[in-house]
């Protein structure tokens, strides 16, 4: 029960429950243990103290809107963490299919979203129901479950599809970094878009440099479109890139062999060649990263693997980079799936979102970091080149294909840092 009284109250989270909370992840679920922060966010850290708050943040703190819709055809359960800064005042609920539910988190704030399946809750949302999981004390959803609790104090269980993001990244707190996330595997498609507010200057900021998107599930693509138009595309003037290459059947097929979470059933003889991609998957996939599955060294980039020099895409990464260009798919890849743009806007992140994975960051590489280093001022030249259908076209013919068995070639990136994020229960 909340107090009563009128002055503000507050819970952080001590950091002697984070570590107890930890170690309970750790002993509840073994992929659980695999969550990497993009390196990127870290090395550029706003330096400023941001204690970790439950929230929702009060009114003369200022807020930030974040929207969260279900465009799947049935229900999911979203999940949220913070990390910094004051959350939603919520760790999950449960979002019906072509809802919405609007948030609010501060200015400050760093976290996650994510999507949780099929899930079974008890009726006070504490447990599994007694239909799912061991007496009510097993996980309640298929994937990116929490503890089997409805509104999360510990991260996702892997594989899910994340979208993360820092509100007030940078020395200043002045920039906002963002990214999809695929490091610790994918369960559905996500999609984040950007909302500008009432600011002129962001309302300035093509929404074509904005709005990445993820569709690696067989069903949800879009046929190609020339002009980039197709659902996740923003408005004639400024059409989104999309990836160009990929089919349904492709799609269907991305995630390796051996990362897939259900695997098909072998014929009657219980023998077939390996990997046989004649025998049919099913149609919801989710799919582990390799670090997620191994937590080798060699997997998450870690010890002696903790140089770009000395841990390249594997297979699943390479795979999933093909499928969502635009999305953070190994340790290194971090300078090559993050967003960066001036701090203020809101976001609405969107599950199974319409059209096909995006490729804005190979797109307009040059564009976006002109828009970082100059402060968010949006120049007449960039204006004209996300308006230049040339450019977005060609940026689409090369989806997926700068990290395909290559090394990163932008070096200097930290090692990932490997953690398990768990949040305080707080009311």
């Amino acid at each position: 029960m909340r107090p009563t009284n009128t002055a503000r109250t507050e819970r952080v989270f001590p950091p002697l429950l984070i570590l107890l909370l930890a170690f309970f992840a750790l002993d509840f679920s073994s992929k659980a243990s695999a969550y990497t922060t993009n390196p990127f966010f870290v090395r550029n850290s706003n330096p400023k103290p941001r204690p970790a708050r439950w929230g929702p943040p009060e009114k003369r703190d200022g807020s930030i809107p974040l929207v969260i819709s279900n465009n799947c055809g049935d229900t999911i359960w979203p999940g949220i963490g913070t990390q910094a800064g004051t959350g939603a005042g919520t760790g999950g609920f449960e979002l019906s299919s072509g809802d919405s539910k609007a948030l609010t988190v501060s200015p400050d704030w760093q976290g996650r979203v994510w999507g949780r399946t099929n899930c079974s809750f008890n009726v006070a949302g504490t447990g599994a129901s007694n239909l799912n999981g061991n007496n009510g004390a097993g996980a309640a959803c298929s994937t990116g479950d929490c503890g089997g609790v409805l509104s999360c104090v510990l991260t996702g269980a892997t594989p899910v599809t994340l979208a993360e993001f820092d509100l007030a990244g940078g020395t200043g707190g002045t920039q906002t970094f963002y990214d999809i996330s695929l490091v610790d595997g994918y369960n559905i498609p996500l999609g984040i878009t950007y909302i500008p507010g009432d600011s002129a200057s962001l309302q300035d900021i093509p929404p074509n440099l904005t709005n990445p998107a993820c569709i690696g599930t067989a069903g949800w693509l879009a046929d190609p479109s020339p002009s980039g138009e197709n659902g996740n595309s923003t408005n004639s003037t400024y059409p989104v890139p999309f990836e160009s290459k990929q089919t349904n059947a492709m799609v269907a097929s991305w995630c390796p062999w051996d990362l897939q979470v259900t695997q098909p059933t072998k014929p009657g003889d219980g023998v077939y060649p390996y990997p046989d991609d004649n025998i049919q998957r099913p149609i919801f996939d989710p799919c582990l990263s390799a670090c997620s599955k191994t937590n080798s060294p060699s997997d998450c980039c870690t010890g002696a693997y903790d140089d770009s020099s000395k841990c390249s895409p594997n297979l699943y990464a390479t795979s999933a980079k093909a499928v969502c260009p635009d999305a953070y798919s190994y340790a290194f890849d971090d300078q090559t799936s993050t967003f960066i743009i001036p701090s203020g806007g809101g976001w609405e992140i969107t599950f199974c979102p319409e059209g096909r994975s995006t490729n804005i960051l190979a797109t307009f590489k040059q564009q976006l970091e002109a828009l970082s280093q100059g402060g968010g001022k949006v120049s007449k030249e960039i204006l004209a080149d996300c308006m230049n259908i040339t450019i977005i076209n060609e940026g689409s013919k090369n989806g997926g294909e700068r990290t395909r068995g290559e090394p990163n070639r932008f070096g200097g990136s930290l090692g990932a840092l490997v953690v398990v994020v768990a949040w305080a229960v707080l009311w």
